[in-house]
């Protein structure tokens, strides 16, 4: 019969199990790109700058440890996180992270200029100032993601579109910039490219997730 100290020696190895497929970088930012909706491996590939072998590779070890699923879409296989409550997880783990590591915060600082930020604003604010037609906010995702889930009102204009169609940017409102969250760059790019044309833009550092607690909140 197992005694107790064997039940939590059971229990803690399988709590161990989410701990050691997070154990690599690169699994933890195929689930931060997972967060925004399924993607194929050709897809995580790409975003990644690895092989597809690798990708690969990473995918299983987080499936064997169930956060992520796959199926069949024509001749690709398309992962997508397994839970919905992964995304808070991560969440957690960003939070946590730039609370107890200066380096986070640095590292955070060295690729984010803070004058790109557009600081203390909140979604009933930037929502009232689009309705009021003086604010555009553009989506910089890729489309897919986009179309998986978005901020209300937002456009989608994937940063690889936005230089072809800077030009057709009207400069007589500002121009706010959101992607994947605060550790995105896309939307960093934007911002920069948007400024070339004389156009007053800025970044949200808010996610589509996190737009969605603002909603769930409000009701």
């Amino acid at each position: 019969m197992l005694n107790e100290r064997n039940l939590k020696d059971l229990l803690y190895q399988e709590f161990a199990r989410i701990g050691k497929s997070l154990s690599s970088p690169k699994r933890i930012e195929i689930l931060d790109i997972l967060s925004q909706g399924p993607k194929s491996v050709e897809s995580l590939s790409k975003a990644t700058n690895m092989s597809v072998a690798n990708v690969s590779q990473h995918l299983q070890t987080l499936s064997n440890s169930r956060l992520v699923k796959s199926h069949k879409k024509g001749n690709f296989v398309i992962y997508e996180l397994a839970d919905t409550a992964i995304s808070g997880f991560l969440k957690n783990v960003h939070t946590l992270s730039e609370k107890q590591f200066v380096e986070v915060q640095q590292i955070k600082q060295g690729f984010l200029n803070t004058n790109l930020g557009l600081h203390g604003i909140t979604f009933s604010e930037l929502q009232d100032r689009m309705e009021k037609g003086e604010v555009l906010l553009l989506d910089v995702r890729p489309k897919e993601e986009y179309d998986k889930a978005h901020i209300s009102g937002a456009v989608s204009l994937p940063i690889e579109k936005l230089r072809e169609k800077l030009s057709s940017l009207s400069t007589s409102r500002d121009v706010v910039a959101y992607c994947r969250g605060p550790y995105c760059l896309m939307s960093v790019e934007a911002v920069e490219l948007l400024k070339t044309k004389g156009i007053n833009a800025f970044r949200l550092e808010n996610s589509v997730q996190d737009w969605y607690e603002f909603q769930e909140h409000l009701h």
